[in-house]
């Protein structure tokens, strides 16, 4: 590892608080041993409807580069545990994938069935916020289905606006289904 590119990296880690302000709950960052549980828990969200525009669900073979992108430094993918079982997780993707989109990311959150309705949407996402500095983030984005009302409000209460729509982008269980891009400026003092 180069040695400018290693003390950025400990000095990142350094200063990322990851203390979840639940006492059940820990945050930690994700091992390639967690990836068949990350995808079980996103291949729950798939018969809703509701957070993915995926119709069938994905294997851990085909979800190997997507993990392989999240890199703790910058693009962290997160876990969030409950007596030593994935719970839910949290990801920061790069926004279209050019340089100078590198102060903005999109931020992914599923819960598995059993853990949502305990605000754990909400404690990740303002985790995500609170971190987003540390990872060099100005904006932070979240790409939501129009027809997902509880992701829009937990969005919208910890400040995120929309910045776009997409009308009729997909179509899903016989419906055209909308797109909102969610967008919140990040400070260095959040």
């Amino acid at each position: 590892m180069h040695e400018s590119f290693q003390f950025l990296f400990f000095a990142t880690f350094e200063r990322m608080d990851l203390n979840f302000q639940h006492p059940e709950y820990r945050l930690r960052f994700a091992k390639i041993e967690d990836l068949p549980f990350i995808v079980d828990i996103y291949n729950l969200s798939i018969p809703g409807g509701l957070a993915t525009a995926d119709t069938e669900p994905v294997t851990p073979a085909s979800r190997m580069e997507w993990f392989n992108a999240h890199q703790p430094e910058n693009r962290p993918l997160l876990v969030l545990e409950k007596d030593g079982k994935l719970a839910a997780w949290l990801s920061f993707k790069s926004f279209y994938g050019r340089p100078a989109y590198s102060i903005t990311a999109e931020i992914g959150i599923y819960i598995h069935p059993e853990h949502q309705g305990k605000k754990l949407g909400t404690l990740l996402l303002q985790k995500a916020i609170a971190i987003a500095p540390d990872l060099g983030l100005e904006n932070l984005l979240g790409f939501i289905f129009g027809h997902n009302a509880p992701s829009l409000k937990i969005f919208r209460n910890e400040g995120f606006e929309t910045w776009g729509t997409l009308p009729e982008v997909g179509f899903m269980r016989e419906h055209y289904v909308d797109l909102l891009i969610l967008g919140k400026k990040i400070s260095a003092t959040q």
